[in-house]
Formats: C-alpha cells, structure tokens, sequence
C-alpha cells in the first residue's frame, strides 16, 4: 500500500512538472503579448476614455507599453502608450524599463496649468496607488 502511494505521488508530481515545462514552453514560443489581456480580471481603461472623460480621483486600471522614463525626488515617472494615447504615471516603482508592457492601477489626477484667463494646458496623468 506505501509503495503505491509514492508511486502515485511520483508520477503526479512527475506530471506536474511535465505540464509546467510544456506550458511555459508553449508560451514563451508563441506571439502571446498582454495588450488584449485584461488585469487580473479588472476593466482596463484607455487613455483616451480617460481623456475624454476626466473623471478625476477615480481609480483605473491601465495597460500599455512604457515609452520613456524620468526620474523625480523619490519617485519615479513612466510614459505609458496603449495605442489609443499617452498618460504619464507617477509611482514609487523604479524597476520597470522602456519597452516593457505594464499594468497599473491608480488614481486619476488633473495638472492645471493656465496659459491665459480663458486658456488651461493643464494634463491628465496617473498616480499609482
């Protein structure tokens, strides 16, 4: 009866194992990308809906590449494209690189900047929570 049961627990730990190696492989071979993947079940956002809508303080999920990054007193800044536009997010992360694809999670926020009386430039951006 032992004996059986640890060979049924090698082969299923041998499986597993097995399945792991094959997936992983699959995945890595393939063209899968994250830009039609939705984050861990939540709605993503685009920046243009966030543009369009400026809905401020409200707390969003986006995904895109980051197209350049700036370093600030203590944190960090990344530009993020999804295809539809751009939005700068500010956050304490310092280990995302150009060209990564990311998934971020923040809250929207609004930079007025007054060019005359009836003029704001001001720009949308995202502050990582």
């Amino acid at each position: 009866m032992l004996q059986a049961t640890k060979k049924f627990l090698n082969f299923t730990v041998y499986s597993l194992g097995l399945t792991c190696f094959l997936g992983t492989g699959l995945v890595s071979c393939s063209q899968f990308s994250f830009d039609n993947v939705k984050a861990l079940g939540a709605n993503v956002t685009s920046v243009r809906e966030l543009q369009l809508q400026k809905n401020f303080n409200a707390t969003v999920y986006i995904q895109g590449k980051v197209e350049r990054k700036v370093p600030l007193l203590k944190r960090q800044a990344y530009l993020v494209n999804d295809s539809t536009g751009q939005i700068w997010v500010i956050t304490a992360q310092t280990h995302v690189q150009k060209g990564e694809q990311v998934v971020i999670k923040g809250k929207v926020r609004y930079q007025p900047i007054p060019i005359t009386a009836n003029k704001d430039s001001g720009e949308i951006y995202l502050e990582e929570e």
